[in-house]
């Protein structure tokens, strides 16, 4: 297990390696020139030329690489080329909004998806186990941006229960208006998410109920239901885990469309505005951050599930 660790972590770090590498250099083949931009229109060429000594952008690129990843060890993800201020700092305010908005996504679509799979497989070849599979289906194909429209009409226009957008300005100093307005875009997220992982749910469970196991313990007085939720949910559970990583992936991604509709000041829509503004050393340490976080969510999900999984240890 120490040596499968091991191995996990080196791979980790090589991927968030190659990461920063294809980010830094994704961002300096977009058309533009962030110091044309800084200098505005009637600057002259020798204006132009001093901000781009003064910010470095005429060094080699594997100089500003270096420079900037020196940087990231050090926990400066750099200064905004626009506002001055710090990346790390911004970020770390933003993510006041965006982390509790994806773990808020993560819990209703656990909750959602984990008893309503369960259910649909349990009911196959009946009309509640069909009507809940085409339900998911449905769903699942639901673009997140026409889903959150249609959850701002219902629960905003016509029943006036929670807020269409904004955050509130005192942030967290009230944790129930900050939660409320939360809430509908967790919602929207977290569904469709949800029901992604329903279908997921409900074709693990339907294996389980085929196992040998299953079966035996049937054979010995138990009734199929009772046989799989004894016996078959743990296994189904190991099966939901491997897959908790692209869940929050696909959290991740919907709450960079969402933070746009729902007019959120999180790390979502502050990244659509800076890749707007050609602001590099924010665009860079907000896909970076973004990035490893999804990484290491993978790092830790498959950790656990070797863990936890008898089966996966004997295999190490």
């Amino acid at each position: 297990m120490i040596r499968y660790t091991l191995t996990r972590t080196a791979l980790l770090l090589l991927g968030l390696l190659v990461a920063s590498v294809l980010i830094f250099l994704t961002l300096r083949v977009l058309p533009g020139d962030i110091a044309q931009l800084i200098a505005g229109t009637n600057s002259t060429p020798q204006q132009i030329e001093a901000i781009r000594e003064r910010l470095g952008l005429n060094q080699p690129l594997p100089v500003q690489y270096l420079e900037w990843m020196g940087g990231v060890f050090r926990g400066d993800l750099g200064t905004s080329l626009l506002t001055g201020s710090s990346v790390s700092s911004e970020l770390a305010e933003k993510a006041q909004v965006t982390v509790p908005l994806g773990i808020m996504s993560l819990t209703i679509a656990l909750l959602f998806s984990l008893p309503l799979g369960v259910i649909s497989a349990m009911g196959r070849g009946r009309g509640s186990g069909t009507a809940l599979s085409v339900g998911a289906q449905a769903l699942a194909a639901v673009p997140v941006v026409w889903a959150g429209m249609m959850f701002v009409v219902v629960f905003s226009v016509w029943l006036g229960w929670l807020p269409a957008q904004g955050f509130p300005r005192v942030g967290w100093n009230d944790p129930a208006v900050a939660l409320r307005s939360l809430l509908l875009p967790a919602l929207t997220i977290g569904i469709v998410e949800g029901a992604m992982l329903m279908r997921f749910v409900r074709s693990a469970t339907m294996q389980a109920v085929g196992q040998d196991y299953v079966r035996t313990a049937a054979a010995k007085g138990l009734t199929r239901n009772a046989a799989l939720i004894r016996h078959g949910l743990p296994n189904v559970g190991l099966s939901v885990i491997t897959v908790l990583g692209l869940q929050v992936a696909g959290i991740i991604v919907g709450a960079v469309v969402i933070e746009q509709l729902f007019s959120l000041p999180g790390i979502g829509r502050m990244l659509v505005a800076d890749v707007s503004a050609r602001d590099l050393p924010k665009v860079q340490g907000e896909l970076l951050v973004l990035t490893g976080f999804v990484l290491v969510i993978g790092f830790v999900v498959d950790i656990v599930h070797r863990v936890i999984d008898p089966r996966q240890r004997e295999a190490t």
